[in-house]
């Protein structure tokens, strides 16, 4: 792929459209409120508030959990739908490569699903229609019956060739994990492909941002080593494209857990990882930390924000907190739904 070339990119009126978005975003108080409702309850709350386009459209055909699931997909595509509309130029290329995201997490979903013998059209409602996948392709997925038909089907994207080469693991494992972190390395890498040696600041600030991704889904996958004490290779889950970590160091870093913290704590991301770190000491589980890790990323998005108003980072930043809410959302009504306490579904959710 090219290096993107500046044009006339609208980045002063994207970012006020964008600044308006973030004031309808779900504040603490919100969050408390949901917590001690019911899962129809929460439905009910999301009708009258910017969610009820999606929740008027599906209300006849679902209720509960089921409503609030359908309707937070379909508005986090409305809303990342409207950037790509407000956009021209550069941004829109930046932001339309960003939101490919979504073609990794509904091939993910695909794999997962057909994996666990779900129902295709269970399948096809966790699809998230934000990426470049069209409806056919998504179709095809959501009927494939096995792993192998999945990565089939998707020969042609540039997910196919990683997906093919990472079928053996699969078959000697039994775990998709290597067919997910195929789907995870092929997306930064087609990302990042001729956009290191850019120059044009915006072009600039969007690397930096990725940069900062890549690195903290290295730090993830890290810990996720370390506390598995399996044998597993690191350098094999390694993305390319942070600028924290190398392949070949991460695995003695693995091995040593306080190094690698001491490591963490000393980057360029210290601040922003510091409450993450903390959790780790005295959590028990990845849980916590993951959730601190996620926080800190919002964090640090939030920071360039700032440093670059008028970039594509304020829109990055955006999307990855509409993305959070969502989940946030979603937690707290399969929570209720199974009976957790206010207190419970806090610890799973995630606050800037």
């Amino acid at each position: 792929m090219n290096v993107i070339s500046r044009d006339a990119s609208n980045y002063s009126y994207v970012n006020a459209r964008v600044r308006s978005r973030w004031a309808l975003l779900l504040d603490a108080d919100e969050y408390d409120t949901l917590t001690r409702m019911g899962p129809s309850e929460i439905a009910r709350f999301l009708g009258e508030s910017e969610y009820s386009p999606e929740i008027d459209a599906l209300g006849s055909r679902h209720s509960g959990v089921d409503l609030v699931e359908h309707a937070l997909n379909r508005n986090l595509a409305r809303h990342f739908d409207d950037l790509l509309e407000w956009s021209q130029g550069t941004l829109y290329d930046l932001i339309s490569r960003y939101l490919r995201k979504f073609d990794a997490w509904n091939v993910k979903t695909a794999l997962r699903g057909v994996y666990s013998e779900t129902d295709a059209g269970v399948i096809d409602d966790d699809f998230i229609r934000a990426g470049e996948f069209d409806d056919a392709l998504l179709g095809t997925l959501e009927e494939c019956e096995s792993v192998e038909s999945v990565v089939d089907a998707l020969a042609e994207t540039v997910f196919g060739d990683p997906l093919a080469d990472a079928l053996d693991d699969y078959e000697e494992t039994g775990a998709l994990v290597p067919l997910e972190n195929a789907v995870d390395r092929t997306f930064y890498d087609t990302l990042l492909r001729g956009l290191n040696a850019a120059t044009e600041s915006g072009t600039r600030e969007f690397v930096k941002f990725l940069q900062a991704e890549v690195d903290f889904r290295n730090i993830r996958n890290a810990f996720r080593l370390a506390r598995s004490g399996g044998t597993i290779d690191p350098s094999e889950y390694y993305i390319e494209g942070g600028r924290l970590f190398e392949a070949s160091e991460l695995a003695s870093l693995v091995e040593n857990r306080d190094e690698l913290v001491a490591r963490l704590r000393e980057s360029r991301y210290g601040d922003q990882l510091g409450p993450a770190l903390e959790r780790l000491e005295s959590a028990d589980s990845l849980i916590g930390f993951e959730h601190a890790l996620d926080a800190a990323l919002l964090g640090y998005a939030d920071h360039l924000s700032h440093v670059f108003p008028l970039s594509v980072c304020p829109v990055l930043a955006y999307i990855l907190a509409k993305e959070r809410e969502v989940d946030n959302i979603r937690a707290i009504a399969r929570g209720r739904e199974v009976g957790l306490s206010g207190e419970e579904i806090e610890q799973e959710l995630v606050m800037l």
